[in-house]
């Protein structure tokens, strides 16, 4: 029973990121390509500290989208509990048909973030619920003219990712096993600098993975992301629904045993 409440809240979230804003709206769609790359090093028992680079591309790989760079410290209450905060570096980039910032530009992000994630089990079937508080330092322009930012607006967002993974082999997945992943993540941005983008941006994707050891897993498969500008174009809300490809690498060392 309790794993086709939570399917039926993915269904539930997946639909109503579709829903929002249907009408009065402009779209457009890119191919993306997401590149990710995840290390943990393990302090002791209860802490760590988190890694991870994202190497976001336009048209699969030949443009820039986003690079982002995040890093943290990890507290594992328990099995299944892990506190995480620290700091993000983000770029985005002035890519597709209408550019995110309305002058065209990049701009540079500085985000201060809090985690805390719950992870359980039902059969055969892993869960995790994350859930993140983000405090997001965006970079902007008072005119064209700039070279430079010249302002950093504060805005917060919240954001909750459920996910499943099962393994393809056996009853759990563990070392030399192959595993199938689905996840769905939705951003809802507040504060007084928000403007349009209440829903900020929603995120599904459907992997293919393999765990190597206890310490390596790659992974892989479809990326939809579905993002809300902050500003309207000629009275209308702007979406961008993206598609393509997400690979991640993660891995884990422990810095207590070297």
């Amino acid at each position: 029973m309790k794993l086709k409440i939570i399917i039926f809240s993915i269904v539930l979230l997946c639909n109503t990121s579709a829903s929002l804003g249907q009408t009065n709206r402009l779209n457009t769609h890119e191919n993306i390509g997401w590149y990710c790359l995840f290390g943990t090093f393990k302090i002791n028992n209860k802490l760590g500290i988190h890694s991870e680079y994202q190497w976001r591309r336009d048209n699969v790989i030949t443009d820039w989208q986003q690079s982002l760079l995040r890093l943290g410290i990890n507290y594992q209450l328990n099995q299944r509990i892990l506190f995480r905060a620290g700091y993000a570096w983000v770029e985005t980039f002035p890519y597709g048909e209408i550019p995110l910032n309305n002058f065209g530009k990049d701009y540079t992000e500085h985000r201060i973030f809090e985690m805390a994630q719950l992870s359980h089990r039902e059969g055969i079937v892993e869960l995790s619920h994350r859930f993140m508080l983000e405090q997001r330092h965006i970079g902007g322009y008072s005119n064209i003219n700039l070279e430079n930012e010249d302002k950093f607006l504060l805005s917060h967002r919240l954001r909750y990712m459920v996910r499943l993974q099962i393994p393809l082999q056996g009853a759990v997945v563990k070392d030399k096993t192959p595993y199938a992943a689905l996840y769905n993540e939705i951003f809802v941005a507040f504060g007084k600098n928000t403007n349009s983008n209440v829903f900020d941006q929603n995120r599904i994707g459907v992997l293919l993975g393999y765990r190597f050891t206890e310490n390596l897993k790659i992974e892989g498969g479809y990326l939809n992301q579905i993002l809300q500008y902050g500003r309207k174009i000629n009275g209308q809300n702007v979406f961008q629904n993206n598609n393509g490809i997400i690979i991640n690498a993660n891995f884990s060392i422990n810095l207590a045993k070297t």
